[in-house]
């Protein structure tokens, strides 16, 4: 069994469900009396990484992907709006996590299986429609230094999707002035995996072929 396999049985629901997680579960804070002044702050910088993200038209960077148990894989992330992202693990891996911009799938050329999620149902969806999921359900987390941005995105309702927690550094020359380094994400079953980015890319011209995949059901050999 290789590693992506060891990451796929383990904690890949996640990542096809979302790719993410820290080493810590995000506990629900207990209620605050927030200053007018500190809330408003907060606010902004909330708007700042929502702008930021929304002004990534197109990105590709390397990643990096940890599950809980620290076992390791590497790849390339593609992204394109409107929701459109692939993580591609290298040509001789049996895994491809890939959206269409409606759907997320978690392609299996070992076992020629296919999972499906819709978007809305992943956490990913706080990166591919920011400004649905995080305006309305992102929390502003202190850092500690104000170069450094931390939202923690998830839908109190609805447990069941999971939660994903962004973090952005302020980088001049990066969309909106601010740079997603890594994001993690905690499911419904706690199981955790974070993806850091380095080497990242943007305004590249991607083709719409990028996030379309042979399904192995219908077929024994892999697309190349």
């Amino acid at each position: 069994m290789n590693i992506l396999t060891h990451i796929r049985r383990s904690s890949l629901t996640l990542a096809a469900a979302g790719t993410l997680a820290l080493g810590l579960s995000f506990g629900a804070a207990a209620p605050h009396f927030v200053p007018q002044a500190a809330a408003q702050t907060n606010a902004a910088d909330l708007d700042r990484a929502v702008a930021a993200l929304r002004a990534i038209s197109t990105m590709r960077a390397d990643f990096t992907q940890t599950d809980r148990a620290g076992n390791a894989a590497r790849g390339v992330m593609t992204l394109k709006r409107p929701g459109k992202i692939r993580f591609d693990y290298g040509r001789d891996a049996d895994l491809l996590v890939i959206s269409n911009g409606r759907s997320l799938y978690m392609v299996d050329y070992e076992v020629n299986q296919v999972e499906r999620w819709p978007i809305r149902s992943s956490p990913l969806g706080a990166l591919l429609d920011p400004d649905r999921d995080v305006r309305k359900y992102g929390t502003l987390i202190p850092t500690g230094s104000p170069d450094v941005l931390s939202i923690d995105v998830r839908d109190p309702d609805k447990p069941e999707f999971g939660r994903i927690n962004l973090i952005f550094v302020r980088k001049a020359g990066a969309p909106g002035g601010l740079q997603l380094t890594h994001w993690v994400a905690l499911d419904a079953q706690n199981h955790r995996t974070t993806v850091r980015l380095t080497n990242h890319n943007y305004g590249l011209a991607v083709p719409e072929s990028t996030f379309e995949f042979r399904d192995p059901r219908r077929s024994s050999r892999r697309p190349r």
